[in-house]
Parts: C-alpha cells; sequence; structure tokens
C-alpha cells in the first residue's frame, strides 16, 4: 500500500474515531511504527491532524466544543441511563461535587439520598435542587461561560479549596489511555482538575462517544479517575486497557 493511500485510510479512521494510537495503526497496516509515525507527521504538515504522544487526534478533535443546548439533546438515552447508575452509589449522608454539565444536571434529577451536601459550579443544577429539601446545596460561584454554563475561574477554585468531599462526579469531552481525561478549554479544565483534588473519589460521568477522544485541555492522567460510568456500545479491547490501568468501568449496555 502507497503512503498516499495509507494516510486516507488513517484520515477516515479519525473520522470515525477521533483518536488514534501508533501501535494499533502499525498492526491494521501491517507496517512497523516509524512507518506510521513518519506517515502521521506528513499528515501533520499538511493540516490533517495533530500528533499527540503516541498518536493522533482529528483536527477538530482538540478545540470543538458544542454548547450546552447541542449536549443536552446529544445521546440522551445513554446520560440519563448513567445519571440512575450514579444517583445510585450516592448515599445518605453523603457530600458530593457536581461538575456542571448535562450528564451531571441527570444526575441531579435523580438524586434519591437523604442529607447530602452537594457542591456545583452549575445555575441549571443549582435550579434543579434548589427546592430540594433533602440537599444541603452549595453553590461555587465564579466566572460563567455561555458555552457550557459552568462557573469557573479563580474564585470557584478557591472556594473549592475550602471543602473534602466523599465523591467528585466530573464531566468530560475526552477520555484516553493515554492522554487522559481532557476537555477543550483550558479554564474550564482548572476546574474540574480543582474538584477532583478535594474528592476522595473521582468518578468520571460520560457516555460512550466520549471514550478515545482527545481534546485540547488536560484535566487529569487517566490513573487520578477511580471509575468511569458510561452506557452504550465498547469495545472489549477498551474495557481491558482501561482495567490494565486500574480504572473501574461501570457498564450498562
Amino acid at each position: 500500500m502507497f503512503s498516499e493511500e495509507r494516510q486516507q485510510k488513517i484520515s477516515e479512521l479519525l473520522k470515525e474515531k477521533s483518536s488514534l494510537r501508533v501501535s494499533a495503526l502499525a498492526e491494521i497496516f501491517n507496517v512497523s511504527e516509524s512507518t506510521i509515525r513518519r506517515d502521521l507527521q506528513e499528515m501533520e504538515e499538511k493540516g490533517l491532524l495533530t500528533r499527540t504522544h503516541g498518536g493522533a487526534v482529528g483536527v477538530q478533535g482538540t478545540s470543538f466544543e458544542p454548547s450546552f443546548k447541542e449536549k443536552e439533546v446529544e445521546e440522551r438515552e445513554e446520560k440519563v441511563i448513567i445519571a440512575k447508575i450514579a444517583a445510585s452509589i450516592i448515599k445518605d449522608g453523603d457530600t458530593i461535587i457536581l461538575d456542571s454539565g448535562t450528564t451531571t444536571l441527570e444526575i441531579a434529577k435523580h438524586i434519591e439520598a437523604n442529607k447530602v451536601t452537594v457542591i456545583t459550579n452549575s445555575i441549571d443544577i443549582a435550579e434543579v435542587l434548589s427546592g430540594n429539601k433533602k440537599i444541603d446545596l452549595i453553590v461555587t460561584g465564579g466566572s460563567m461561560r455561555v458555552t457550557t454554563r459552568a462557573m469557573v475561574g479563580h474564585i470557584t477554585e478557591n472556594i473549592l479549596k475550602n471543602f473534602r468531599v466523599d465523591k467528585a462526579f466530573i464531566g468530560a469531552n475526552g477520555i484516553s489511555i493515554e492522554e487522559g481525561i481532557t476537555t477543550p478549554n483550558f479554564t474550564e479544565a482548572q476546574t474540574k482538575k480543582a474538584m477532583m483534588n478535594v474528592a476522595n473519589k473521582v468518578i468520571i460521568a460520560a457516555d460512550s462517544s466520549k471514550f478515545n477522544k482527545v481534546c485540547f485541555s488536560v484535566i487529569s492522567p487517566i490513573r487520578a479517575v477511580s471509575s468511569i460510568i458510561t452506557s452504550g456500545d465498547l469495545d472489549k479491547e477498551i474495557l481491558k486497557d482501561f482495567e490494565d490501568a486500574g480504572v473501574e468501568i461501570i457498564l450498562k449496555l
């Protein structure tokens, strides 16, 4: 196979998976990893992809950020399933953080435990929980991002430093063994990181479309995550990779 044909097929694979590993591509095309690296370098020079440590992502994959309204209708059924699982592990008396996001908003709607303290940077979650007498609600404040409706920045991060919680439920745009947990916006990534830093257990709540995607800003390496709650069709090889990395995958098909 000529390099041009191989690179065309790599571009097609990136449209399907958003991120690819050098080792996997070498196996697919039955060539050496150095050959694949040369392909990726040439493709990056042409503006067709962005190389990462150990692989590559599509040119749109790192910076594209859908709005809150756009995300509300994406993978709707999966998000409800994830929310119900997440809510079931919130116990009476727990202290938790609910990150801003459409999946975490669904979690807020399904909490049934009593005397739960919820810290959130989401005005939408705050609205949902404001009338719930079972919930002791703390809203972080901060600078509002219109795109995601999340309160972020130094004010938010400084408030979070005053707490220690049992569980933090964090949303993500990208989940990758090599690149970790990622999101398009740097400021939002720092706020999510601050949430994770004060939690005994970090739980990523994300539908299956987020796996093997890499975005611009790193929230954390995968080892900082306790478990990932997800739903949908995930390849067995992907599940094994995360298991080998010490991350529990709670999957509802």
